[in-house]
Protein backbone atom coordinates (compact mmCIF):
# COMPACT_ATOMS: atom_id res chain seq x y z
CA UNK A 1 0.00 0.00 0.00
CA UNK A 2 1.27 3.11 -0.90
CA UNK A 3 2.22 5.83 1.83
CA UNK A 4 0.74 9.72 2.19
CA UNK A 5 3.42 11.20 0.04
CA UNK A 6 4.10 8.21 -2.45
CA UNK A 7 0.17 8.82 -3.15
CA UNK A 8 0.49 12.45 -3.64
CA UNK A 9 4.04 12.91 -5.21
CA UNK A 10 2.84 10.64 -7.85
CA UNK A 11 -0.13 13.08 -8.71
CA UNK A 12 0.10 15.80 -11.40
CA UNK A 13 0.16 19.22 -9.89
CA UNK A 14 -2.82 20.72 -10.55
CA UNK A 15 -4.31 17.48 -8.44
CA UNK A 16 -2.32 17.45 -5.57
CA UNK A 17 -4.63 20.18 -3.81
CA UNK A 18 -8.03 17.87 -4.83
CA UNK A 19 -6.31 14.98 -2.66
CA UNK A 20 -5.18 16.91 0.07
CA UNK A 21 -9.01 18.81 0.48
CA UNK A 22 -10.42 15.29 0.36
CA UNK A 23 -7.89 14.16 2.87
CA UNK A 24 -8.77 16.94 4.89
CA UNK A 25 -12.45 15.86 4.63
CA UNK A 26 -12.02 12.34 5.47
CA UNK A 27 -9.80 13.41 8.70
CA UNK A 28 -12.78 16.03 9.62
CA UNK A 29 -15.86 13.52 9.74
CA UNK A 30 -13.25 11.08 11.77
CA UNK A 31 -13.35 14.08 14.14
CA UNK A 32 -16.94 15.01 13.67
CA UNK A 33 -17.64 11.14 15.13
CA UNK A 34 -15.25 11.59 17.72
CA UNK A 35 -16.65 14.69 18.63
CA UNK A 36 -20.43 13.12 19.15
CA UNK A 37 -19.36 10.55 20.73
CA UNK A 38 -17.43 11.89 23.63
CA UNK A 39 -20.60 14.14 23.69
CA UNK A 40 -23.33 11.27 24.32
CA UNK A 41 -21.03 9.68 26.85
CA UNK A 42 -20.53 13.22 28.70
CA UNK A 43 -23.38 15.28 27.40
CA UNK A 44 -22.05 17.76 26.46
CA UNK A 45 -23.93 19.59 23.66
CA UNK A 46 -23.33 18.64 19.87
CA UNK A 47 -23.69 22.48 18.92
CA UNK A 48 -20.78 22.70 21.66
CA UNK A 49 -18.96 20.07 19.49
CA UNK A 50 -19.07 21.51 16.17
CA UNK A 51 -18.20 25.28 17.73
CA UNK A 52 -14.94 24.15 18.38
CA UNK A 53 -14.18 22.24 15.03
CA UNK A 54 -13.10 24.12 12.08
CA UNK A 55 -15.06 23.81 8.95
CA UNK A 56 -13.57 23.35 5.19
CA UNK A 57 -13.84 26.86 3.32
CA UNK A 58 -14.27 26.16 -0.57
CA UNK A 59 -10.93 26.09 -2.33
CA UNK A 60 -11.10 29.53 -5.06
CA UNK A 61 -9.85 28.83 -8.21
CA UNK A 62 -7.64 31.87 -9.25
CA UNK A 63 -8.93 33.69 -11.95
CA UNK A 64 -8.38 37.53 -13.79
CA UNK A 65 -9.46 40.71 -11.64
CA UNK A 66 -11.31 43.40 -14.09
CA UNK A 67 -9.70 47.09 -13.56
CA UNK A 68 -12.36 49.48 -13.21
CA UNK A 69 -10.98 52.86 -15.26
CA UNK A 70 -10.46 55.79 -13.51
CA UNK A 71 -11.55 57.70 -16.69
CA UNK A 72 -13.85 56.84 -19.47
CA UNK A 73 -16.41 53.58 -19.62
CA UNK A 74 -16.05 50.24 -21.34
CA UNK A 75 -17.93 49.52 -24.47
CA UNK A 76 -19.97 46.63 -25.37
CA UNK A 77 -22.99 45.25 -27.21
CA UNK A 78 -25.63 42.68 -27.52
CA UNK A 79 -25.65 41.61 -31.01
CA UNK A 80 -29.09 39.84 -31.82
CA UNK A 81 -27.95 36.02 -30.58
CA UNK A 82 -31.78 35.48 -32.08
CA UNK A 83 -35.37 35.01 -30.37
CA UNK A 84 -33.54 32.52 -27.41
CA UNK A 85 -30.80 35.59 -26.68
CA UNK A 86 -27.98 33.20 -26.30
CA UNK A 87 -27.17 32.31 -30.17
CA UNK A 88 -23.91 33.14 -29.97
CA UNK A 89 -21.31 33.16 -32.51
CA UNK A 90 -17.80 34.33 -32.84
CA UNK A 91 -19.12 34.80 -36.62
CA UNK A 92 -21.85 37.66 -35.19
CA UNK A 93 -19.44 39.53 -32.81
CA UNK A 94 -16.83 40.46 -35.85
CA UNK A 95 -19.12 41.39 -37.88
CA UNK A 96 -20.65 43.87 -35.57
CA UNK A 97 -16.82 44.96 -34.60
CA UNK A 98 -16.43 45.85 -38.52
CA UNK A 99 -19.97 47.57 -38.42
CA UNK A 100 -19.09 50.26 -36.10
CA UNK A 101 -15.46 50.18 -36.42
CA UNK A 102 -14.50 49.50 -32.93
CA UNK A 103 -13.42 46.11 -30.78
CA UNK A 104 -16.34 45.38 -27.82
CA UNK A 105 -14.90 45.19 -24.31
CA UNK A 106 -18.12 43.74 -23.61
CA UNK A 107 -20.58 41.00 -24.68
CA UNK A 108 -24.03 40.30 -23.40
CA UNK A 109 -26.29 37.45 -24.04
CA UNK A 110 -29.14 35.78 -22.64
CA UNK A 111 -28.78 32.91 -19.98
CA UNK A 112 -31.93 31.42 -18.92
CA UNK A 113 -32.66 28.90 -16.09
CA UNK A 114 -34.59 26.68 -18.92
CA UNK A 115 -31.10 25.98 -20.70
CA UNK A 116 -29.46 24.09 -17.62
CA UNK A 117 -25.75 23.76 -17.58
CA UNK A 118 -23.60 26.92 -17.11
CA UNK A 119 -23.01 28.45 -20.73
CA UNK A 120 -18.89 27.83 -20.82
CA UNK A 121 -18.85 27.15 -24.84
CA UNK A 122 -20.56 30.74 -24.89
CA UNK A 123 -18.46 32.31 -21.97
CA UNK A 124 -15.03 30.47 -23.63
CA UNK A 125 -15.75 32.15 -27.29
CA UNK A 126 -15.90 35.30 -25.52
CA UNK A 127 -12.87 35.10 -24.24
CA UNK A 128 -11.41 34.40 -26.90
CA UNK A 129 -12.39 37.33 -28.83
CA UNK A 130 -11.35 39.37 -26.10
CA UNK A 131 -14.33 40.54 -24.26
CA UNK A 132 -15.83 40.31 -20.55
CA UNK A 133 -19.15 38.52 -20.94
CA UNK A 134 -21.80 39.95 -19.22
CA UNK A 135 -25.11 37.27 -18.57
CA UNK A 136 -28.80 37.98 -18.13
CA UNK A 137 -29.17 35.19 -16.28
CA UNK A 138 -33.18 34.51 -16.12
CA UNK A 139 -35.23 32.40 -13.74
CA UNK A 140 -37.25 31.90 -16.75
CA UNK A 141 -38.84 28.74 -18.40
CA UNK A 142 -39.46 28.46 -22.44
CA UNK A 143 -41.20 29.84 -24.17
CA UNK A 144 -40.21 33.23 -22.30
CA UNK A 145 -43.46 34.88 -22.97
CA UNK A 146 -43.53 38.26 -20.92
CA UNK A 147 -46.61 39.65 -18.90
CA UNK A 148 -47.52 35.64 -17.96
CA UNK A 149 -46.33 35.60 -14.23
CA UNK A 150 -44.55 33.47 -12.29
CA UNK A 151 -43.50 29.81 -13.74
CA UNK A 152 -41.78 26.91 -12.66
CA UNK A 153 -38.75 28.67 -11.55
CA UNK A 154 -40.60 31.10 -9.26
CA UNK A 155 -39.13 32.87 -6.79
CA UNK A 156 -40.49 30.94 -3.77
CA UNK A 157 -39.47 28.01 -5.88
CA UNK A 158 -35.79 29.21 -5.49
CA UNK A 159 -36.20 29.88 -1.76
CA UNK A 160 -37.71 26.60 -0.42
CA UNK A 161 -34.46 24.87 -2.39
CA UNK A 162 -35.94 23.52 -5.57
CA UNK A 163 -33.54 24.54 -7.52
CA UNK A 164 -30.69 24.14 -5.15
CA UNK A 165 -29.03 21.25 -7.17
CA UNK A 166 -29.22 23.89 -10.39
CA UNK A 167 -27.72 26.55 -8.91
CA UNK A 168 -24.54 24.71 -7.48
CA UNK A 169 -23.81 22.94 -10.95
CA UNK A 170 -23.96 26.60 -12.05
CA UNK A 171 -21.88 27.83 -9.52
CA UNK A 172 -19.38 25.03 -9.94
CA UNK A 173 -19.08 26.03 -13.97
CA UNK A 174 -18.76 29.72 -13.24
CA UNK A 175 -16.08 28.92 -10.67
CA UNK A 176 -13.90 27.53 -13.37
CA UNK A 177 -13.75 30.57 -15.37
CA UNK A 178 -10.43 31.80 -15.40
CA UNK A 179 -11.53 35.75 -15.32
CA UNK A 180 -13.93 37.58 -13.65
CA UNK A 181 -17.68 37.73 -15.73
CA UNK A 182 -20.58 39.93 -15.43
CA UNK A 183 -23.98 38.53 -14.08
CA UNK A 184 -26.94 40.18 -13.70
CA UNK A 185 -30.03 38.00 -12.31
CA UNK A 186 -33.47 38.55 -12.64
CA UNK A 187 -33.41 42.24 -13.81
CA UNK A 188 -35.61 44.68 -14.62
CA UNK A 189 -37.81 43.22 -11.46
CA UNK A 190 -39.43 46.59 -11.17
CA UNK A 191 -41.48 46.28 -14.16
CA UNK A 192 -44.14 43.91 -14.92
CA UNK A 193 -42.86 41.94 -17.78
CA UNK A 194 -40.73 39.23 -16.37
CA UNK A 195 -41.93 36.69 -14.24
CA UNK A 196 -39.75 37.71 -11.25
CA UNK A 197 -41.34 41.60 -11.10
CA UNK A 198 -41.86 41.98 -7.78
CA UNK A 199 -45.58 43.19 -8.96
CA UNK A 200 -46.52 39.51 -9.50
CA UNK A 201 -45.30 38.57 -5.69
CA UNK A 202 -47.32 41.06 -3.98
CA UNK A 203 -49.30 40.31 -1.26
CA UNK A 204 -53.28 40.20 -3.03
CA UNK A 205 -55.48 42.27 -1.34
CA UNK A 206 -58.90 40.47 -0.36
CA UNK A 207 -61.44 40.52 -3.26
CA UNK A 208 -58.83 42.08 -5.32
CA UNK A 209 -60.02 42.09 -9.22
CA UNK A 210 -57.65 40.98 -12.13
CA UNK A 211 -55.35 44.09 -13.39
CA UNK A 212 -55.24 44.52 -16.75
CA UNK A 213 -51.23 44.61 -16.88
CA UNK A 214 -51.13 47.04 -20.03
CA UNK A 215 -53.12 49.40 -17.50
CA UNK A 216 -51.21 48.96 -14.27
CA UNK A 217 -50.15 52.46 -14.46
CA UNK A 218 -52.89 53.85 -13.01
CA UNK A 219 -53.27 51.67 -10.09
CA UNK A 220 -54.64 52.92 -7.01
CA UNK A 221 -53.70 52.02 -3.61
CA UNK A 222 -54.37 53.19 -0.29
CA UNK A 223 -51.46 54.20 2.16
CA UNK A 224 -52.37 51.35 4.67
CA UNK A 225 -52.01 49.03 1.51
CA UNK A 226 -48.73 49.71 0.23
CA UNK A 227 -47.25 47.13 2.75
CA UNK A 228 -49.05 44.54 0.59
CA UNK A 229 -46.76 45.42 -2.38
CA UNK A 230 -43.94 45.52 -0.61
CA UNK A 231 -43.74 41.80 -0.05
CA UNK A 232 -43.20 41.36 -3.77
CA UNK A 233 -39.90 43.53 -3.18
CA UNK A 234 -38.62 41.99 -0.20
CA UNK A 235 -39.43 38.57 -1.63
CA UNK A 236 -37.22 39.29 -4.91
CA UNK A 237 -34.81 40.47 -2.54
CA UNK A 238 -34.38 37.48 -0.07
CA UNK A 239 -33.96 35.59 -3.58
CA UNK A 240 -31.34 37.18 -4.96
CA UNK A 241 -29.44 37.18 -1.59
CA UNK A 242 -30.09 33.13 -1.76
CA UNK A 243 -28.86 33.28 -4.95
CA UNK A 244 -25.85 34.49 -4.39
CA UNK A 245 -24.94 33.20 -1.02
CA UNK A 246 -25.15 29.60 -3.06
CA UNK A 247 -23.39 30.44 -5.69
CA UNK A 248 -20.00 32.00 -4.05
CA UNK A 249 -20.40 29.12 -1.23
CA UNK A 250 -19.22 27.29 -4.35
CA UNK A 251 -16.65 28.82 -4.60
CA UNK A 252 -17.10 31.01 -7.64
CA UNK A 253 -16.27 34.16 -6.58
CA UNK A 254 -14.96 35.40 -10.20
CA UNK A 255 -18.54 36.34 -10.87
CA UNK A 256 -19.31 40.18 -10.84
CA UNK A 257 -22.88 40.72 -9.41
CA UNK A 258 -25.33 43.31 -11.15
CA UNK A 259 -28.34 44.90 -10.25
CA UNK A 260 -30.12 45.75 -12.90
CA UNK A 261 -32.93 47.68 -12.44
CA UNK A 262 -35.41 49.28 -15.54
CA UNK A 263 -34.52 52.97 -15.63
CA UNK A 264 -37.94 54.21 -14.84
CA UNK A 265 -39.89 52.20 -12.75
CA UNK A 266 -43.29 50.93 -13.58
CA UNK A 267 -45.57 51.40 -12.01
CA UNK A 268 -43.83 54.41 -10.79
CA UNK A 269 -44.37 54.17 -7.46
CA UNK A 270 -42.68 54.20 -3.93
CA UNK A 271 -42.70 50.61 -3.34
CA UNK A 272 -41.37 49.95 -7.08
CA UNK A 273 -38.57 52.03 -7.00
CA UNK A 274 -34.64 50.49 -6.92
CA UNK A 275 -34.72 50.78 -3.14
CA UNK A 276 -37.64 48.58 -2.54
CA UNK A 277 -35.60 45.53 -4.33
CA UNK A 278 -31.59 46.38 -3.49
CA UNK A 279 -30.20 43.39 -1.72
CA UNK A 280 -27.60 45.31 -0.15
CA UNK A 281 -23.65 46.33 -1.12
CA UNK A 282 -22.41 43.11 -0.10
CA UNK A 283 -24.48 41.26 -2.53
CA UNK A 284 -23.60 43.55 -5.27
CA UNK A 285 -20.36 44.48 -7.36
CA UNK A 286 -22.48 46.57 -10.06
CA UNK A 287 -25.49 49.08 -10.02
CA UNK A 288 -27.48 48.74 -13.74
CA UNK A 289 -30.36 50.21 -15.91
CA UNK A 290 -31.76 49.41 -18.75
CA UNK A 291 -32.41 52.39 -20.57
CA UNK A 292 -34.45 52.54 -24.03
CA UNK A 293 -36.27 55.04 -25.99
CA UNK A 294 -39.10 54.58 -28.28
CA UNK A 295 -39.12 51.04 -29.31
CA UNK A 296 -42.80 50.74 -31.13
CA UNK A 297 -44.78 52.40 -33.56
CA UNK A 298 -47.12 53.66 -31.40
CA UNK A 299 -45.05 54.88 -28.25
CA UNK A 300 -43.86 58.54 -28.43
CA UNK A 301 -40.82 59.56 -28.89
CA UNK A 302 -37.95 60.26 -25.95
CA UNK A 303 -35.01 62.39 -25.85
CA UNK A 304 -31.62 60.88 -24.42
CA UNK A 305 -30.96 63.35 -21.33
CA UNK A 306 -34.45 62.46 -19.36
CA UNK A 307 -33.86 58.77 -19.52
CA UNK A 308 -30.49 59.45 -18.19
CA UNK A 309 -31.10 61.93 -15.03
CA UNK A 310 -33.35 60.92 -12.56
CA UNK A 311 -32.74 57.19 -12.54
CA UNK A 312 -28.86 57.77 -12.68
CA UNK A 313 -29.39 59.83 -9.64
CA UNK A 314 -31.17 57.22 -7.91
CA UNK A 315 -28.90 54.22 -8.57
CA UNK A 316 -26.28 56.71 -6.84
CA UNK A 317 -28.37 57.12 -3.85
CA UNK A 318 -28.42 53.05 -2.91
CA UNK A 319 -24.80 53.16 -2.49
CA UNK A 320 -22.18 55.76 -2.82
CA UNK A 321 -18.78 53.72 -4.33
CA UNK A 322 -20.56 50.98 -7.01
CA UNK A 323 -19.48 51.68 -10.49
CA UNK A 324 -22.46 52.30 -12.57
CA UNK A 325 -23.41 49.99 -15.98
CA UNK A 326 -25.53 50.80 -18.78
CA UNK A 327 -26.85 47.18 -19.24
CA UNK A 328 -29.22 48.02 -22.30
CA UNK A 329 -29.23 50.73 -24.50
CA UNK A 330 -30.93 51.48 -27.89
CA UNK A 331 -34.06 53.06 -29.41
CA UNK A 332 -35.83 52.09 -32.71
CA UNK A 333 -36.78 54.69 -35.61
CA UNK A 334 -38.49 57.69 -35.20
CA UNK A 335 -40.84 57.64 -37.56
CA UNK A 336 -40.65 61.50 -37.93
CA UNK A 337 -40.72 62.02 -34.20
CA UNK A 338 -37.16 62.68 -33.70
CA UNK A 339 -33.53 61.63 -34.70
CA UNK A 340 -31.57 58.48 -33.81
CA UNK A 341 -28.39 59.46 -35.00
CA UNK A 342 -29.44 62.63 -32.34
CA UNK A 343 -30.25 60.36 -30.01
CA UNK A 344 -26.85 58.05 -30.18
CA UNK A 345 -24.66 60.93 -30.50
CA UNK A 346 -26.12 62.46 -26.92
CA UNK A 347 -25.91 59.10 -25.73
CA UNK A 348 -22.59 58.51 -26.36
CA UNK A 349 -21.42 62.09 -25.27
CA UNK A 350 -23.28 62.28 -21.71
CA UNK A 351 -22.69 58.63 -20.65
CA UNK A 352 -18.72 59.33 -20.52
CA UNK A 353 -19.14 62.71 -19.68
CA UNK A 354 -17.72 64.13 -16.16
CA UNK A 355 -21.72 64.88 -15.38
CA UNK A 356 -22.08 60.55 -15.27
CA UNK A 357 -18.43 59.85 -13.62
CA UNK A 358 -20.11 56.33 -12.21
CA UNK A 359 -20.82 54.80 -15.76
CA UNK A 360 -18.06 52.60 -16.04
CA UNK A 361 -19.44 50.43 -18.85
CA UNK A 362 -22.39 50.83 -21.49
CA UNK A 363 -23.94 47.52 -23.66
CA UNK A 364 -25.62 48.52 -26.39
CA UNK A 365 -29.20 46.56 -27.48
CA UNK A 366 -28.64 45.73 -31.52
CA UNK A 367 -31.88 43.85 -32.36
CA UNK A 368 -34.81 43.74 -34.94
CA UNK A 369 -37.77 41.39 -33.76
CA UNK A 370 -41.35 41.64 -35.20
CA UNK A 371 -44.25 41.86 -32.81
CA UNK A 372 -47.19 40.44 -31.94
CA UNK A 373 -49.44 42.92 -34.24
CA UNK A 374 -46.96 41.92 -37.43
CA UNK A 375 -45.15 45.64 -36.69
CA UNK A 376 -41.25 45.22 -36.63
CA UNK A 377 -39.09 47.25 -33.69
CA UNK A 378 -35.67 47.95 -35.03
CA UNK A 379 -33.14 48.58 -32.54
CA UNK A 380 -29.87 47.75 -34.60
CA UNK A 381 -27.59 50.36 -34.85
CA UNK A 382 -27.47 50.39 -38.90
CA UNK A 383 -31.52 50.73 -38.72
CA UNK A 384 -30.33 53.52 -41.29
CA UNK A 385 -26.94 55.68 -42.28
CA UNK A 386 -27.61 58.38 -39.82
CA UNK A 387 -27.74 56.23 -36.76
CA UNK A 388 -24.91 54.08 -37.76
CA UNK A 389 -22.70 56.98 -38.43
CA UNK A 390 -23.81 59.15 -35.27
CA UNK A 391 -22.96 55.82 -33.10
CA UNK A 392 -19.82 55.44 -34.89
CA UNK A 393 -18.18 59.02 -34.30
CA UNK A 394 -19.53 58.44 -30.80
CA UNK A 395 -17.76 55.90 -29.29
CA UNK A 396 -14.87 56.83 -31.70
CA UNK A 397 -13.21 58.94 -28.37
CA UNK A 398 -10.33 57.15 -26.56
CA UNK A 399 -12.83 57.60 -23.05
CA UNK A 400 -14.65 54.52 -24.96
CA UNK A 401 -12.31 51.65 -24.04
CA UNK A 402 -13.04 48.63 -26.28
CA UNK A 403 -10.99 45.85 -24.27
CA UNK A 404 -10.77 44.71 -20.92
CA UNK A 405 -8.50 45.54 -18.55
CA UNK A 406 -7.05 42.90 -16.69
CA UNK A 407 -4.63 42.10 -13.38
CA UNK A 408 -3.93 38.81 -11.25
CA UNK A 409 -5.67 37.98 -8.21
CA UNK A 410 -2.92 37.85 -5.61
CA UNK A 411 -4.88 36.34 -3.02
Amino acid sequence: MKSFFEKFFSLPKLDRQTFLLSRFHARFVKIQLTALLYCMIVGTPWSFALEEIPRPSPLETPFKILVLPEKGAYLGAYVDFGDGEDGVTLEGIENFEKLVQKHQAIIAFGSFWARGAFPREKVDLLHSYGAVPLLYWSPWEEPFDQERGPDKFSLEKILDGTWDHYIDSWADGAKAVGEQFFVSFACEMNGTWFPWSGYFYRQKIKGEKSINIQGVEHLFYDKKLEKNFLVGAETYKKAYRYVVDRVRARGANNVLWVFQVNNYSYPNNRWNLAAAYYPGPQYVDWLAMSLFGKQYAKENWDDFAPLLAWPYRELCALDPNKPIMIAEWGTAEPHGQGDKGTWYADGCRMMISQEYPRIKAAILWHERWENTDGSYSNLRVNSSRGALKAYREGIASPLWIDYPRWQSNSR
